[in-house]
């Protein structure tokens, strides 16, 4: 049964109310599920002093058996999920309020004077376990792929390089900040760009326009920062790299993000197969959308409005509204889904609407030790805010499914089978789109979310390719990294005309936070949808088989490798032409029965 909640009045235009439904993760006490067993019920997470002597004790403890490696490690993995939710707390409070100095100074303590210590000793433990001489006693079924990442992180660690990582994560929140002052004044009224994304839907060519002009012009009068803050961070980077023995950062990373089943070379087959097979498709849907909308080019102020001159879709007033109607959709999805949702709601383990001194986007994040999540974003009532969490709660299921794992390592998947958790909640989910809209809006909403699809792809290997070159160029200058990223637009583009905003088109890299945060974190984007088609296409065929074949695979978390984790969704990892080429063909089939069922 649902809890009732008292729905807030509705702001004016463009901020979305977050009504009853409140963020309240500082209010969350320890788990009762998962009690501790290792460490103390007491214990001061922000001083050092506290925490360091649980790591001297793994490190000194006597491993005399396969049964005390197991207990060790499992003592070890709950020291590492009480360590990692402080973080993931400290970070929630940060960026809820970029403009709060003591979540600021909260963050930046922990990054500064407590993770750094942790990676050293970190270190130290994986050396024990691998050279532990039970270890090879262990169940390789069980772990097996935890051992093997292990390993991997032992050959690429370098001592020196935990203060450079330090310095990249202080800049990491830099760019947070930079970018969660960003707002501008329209129409006598202070917006932040997040909200501005709503004039962008609106009839009114002349308004959208200068909501657009606006936005541009905003995001380039940090220009010189967010270059500043990128030009160090390459810098660390590289030095990282060759720290660990690597000959450039983008070999370090893809052996740091444990990338085990592909190589770069492939995502380069995977950018020359979407632009082959996908970026037609693409510009010919821009072609229609200029045709239908009546004008001689496509504009960026042209592409979120509708293109028969409808008014937008808004599918709530607030924020509160949002929630309780996706709850009903994962409930229409599946039942247990729904429910998870539902617990969600009443822990408060959301924060979803758009604000001042918010930091932009949008995240799922775990409280380890709960073995809870948390969802944080920008909804200002428009349709992608829907899509938005039901993707984001698409990553709070896998969260729920894979909570009963004992080691830590497990309740995670890799991250290019994380996005299919994510990216197939949407796919799913969009039959239940009448939840919102009636259903000639549903459609468009679906035709508009599968058109999304298409257009994505080539926007990943912009944003891939772009990483690629940035990293096996280090010795670039600013413009000639701004020449090539003017260069992949061309390359993959919709054929959308940024005639005078070519300094726009030319920095707009600069609003892609993972490229500074995460880097060559996104093909996984990439990857995971193409799962995630895959999932949604069987679901045409048989839903109830597809959606608990998605949920078995959820179910596994990080404990199997990643073909089989795909396999057991019953989707394929792969990302080759022979496998994007029937996928668009079937996206584009429903597209078109989707914009039959819309009202012009």
């Amino acid at each position: 049964m649902l809890f009732q909640f008292e729905v807030s009045d509705v702001s004016d235009k463009g901020e979305s109310v977050p009504g009853k439904i409140k963020n309240r993760v500082s209010e969350l006490d320890r788990s009762e599920e998962f009690p501790r067993r290792f460490v103390p019920g007491e214990i001061d997470l922000s001083q050092w002093e506290q925490i360091e002597p649980l790591f001297r004790e793994l490190q000194g403890r006597t491993l005399d058996s396969p049964a005390a490696v197991e207990a060790w490690l499992l003592d070890w993995s709950e020291l590492e999920s009480v360590i990692d939710e402080e973080g993931s707390r400290r970070y929630i409070a940060m960026t809820c309020a970029t403009d709060d100095p003591a979540a600021e100074q909260g963050y930046l303590h922990f990054v500064e004077q407590i993770q750094p210590k942790i990676k050293p000793i970190d270190h130290q433990l994986k050396e024990k376990l691998v050279g532990c001489g039970y270890v090879g006693e262990l169940d390789p079924r069980v772990y097996g792929v935890f051992l093997r990442t292990v390993r991997n992180q032992l050959e690429i660690f370098d001592p020196a390089n935990v203060p450079l990582e330090t310095e990249v994560d202080k800049l990491s929140q830099q760019y947070q900040k930079t970018m969660g002052a960003m707002t501008v004044e329209f129409r006598g009224r202070e917006y932040t760009l997040q909200q501005m994304a709503l004039f962008l839907e609106e009839r009114d060519r002349s308004l959208r326009r200068e909501a657009f002009d606006l936005t541009a012009k905003r995001r380039l009068q940090d220009t010189g920062k967010m270059e500043d803050i990128f030009d160090r961070m390459l810098e660390l980077r590289c030095e990282i790299a060759r720290n660990a023995g690597f000959d450039d950062f983008r070999a370090y990373q893809f052996r740091n993000y444990n990338r085990f089943d592909y190589t770069p070379e492939d995502c380069l087959r995977f950018h020359d197969a979407v632009e082959d097979i996908v970026v037609p498709l693409s510009r010919r849907f821009t072609e229609e959308r200029g045709e239908a909308l009546g004008v001689e080019s496509v504009r960026p102020w042209d592409t979120s409005c509708d293109r028969y001159g409808r008014p937008p879709l808004r599918p709530f007033d607030d924020t509160d509204a949002l929630a309780f109607k996706c709850r009903e959709v994962f409930g229409k999805v599946d039942e247990e889904l729904g429910g998870y949702f539902q617990k969600m709601m009443e822990l408060g383990l959301l924060d979803l609407a758009s604000r001042k001194g918010k930091a932009p986007g949008g995240y799922q994040t775990t409280l380890s030790e709960a073995r809870l999540p948390f969802i944080f974003m920008n909804a200002v009532g428009i349709n992608r805010d829907v899509f938005t969490l039901l993707h984001e709660g698409g990553h709070a299921f896998h969260t729920f499914l894979a909570r009963h794992h004992q080691l830590k390592d497990y309740r995670h998947a890799p991250m290019e089978f994380c996005e299919v958790a994510s990216m197939a909640m949407e796919h799913l989910s969009e039959r239940h789109l009448e939840v919102f809209y009636r259903p000639s809006d549903a459609a468009r909403a679906r035709r508009d979310h599968l058109e999304g699809a298409i257009a994505i792809l080539p926007w990943i290997a912009i944003v891939d390719a772009f990483q690629h070159w940035v990293y096996t160029h280090p010795d670039h200058n600013r413009d000639q990294r701004a020449d090539y990223w003017e260069e992949l637009m061309n390359r993959f583009g919709s054929g959308v005309d940024f005639t005078g905003y070519e300094d726009a088109l030319r920095y707009r890299w600069h609003a892609q936070l993972h490229i500074f945060e995460y880097p060559f974190y996104y093909i996984e984007y990439g990857i995971a949808l193409l799962g995630a088609l895959q999932v949604w296409r069987n679901s045409l065929a048989d839903r109830e088989a597809a959606v608990a074949a998605y949920k078995s695979a959820l179910t596994l978390g990080g404990s199997r490798p990643l073909p089989e984790l795909f396999q057991t969704a019953g989707a394929r990892l792969d990302f080759n032409a022979e496998t994007i080429e029937p996928l668009m063909a079937a996206v584009a089939t429903e597209i078109e029965e989707q914009a039959s069922l819309e009202s012009r």
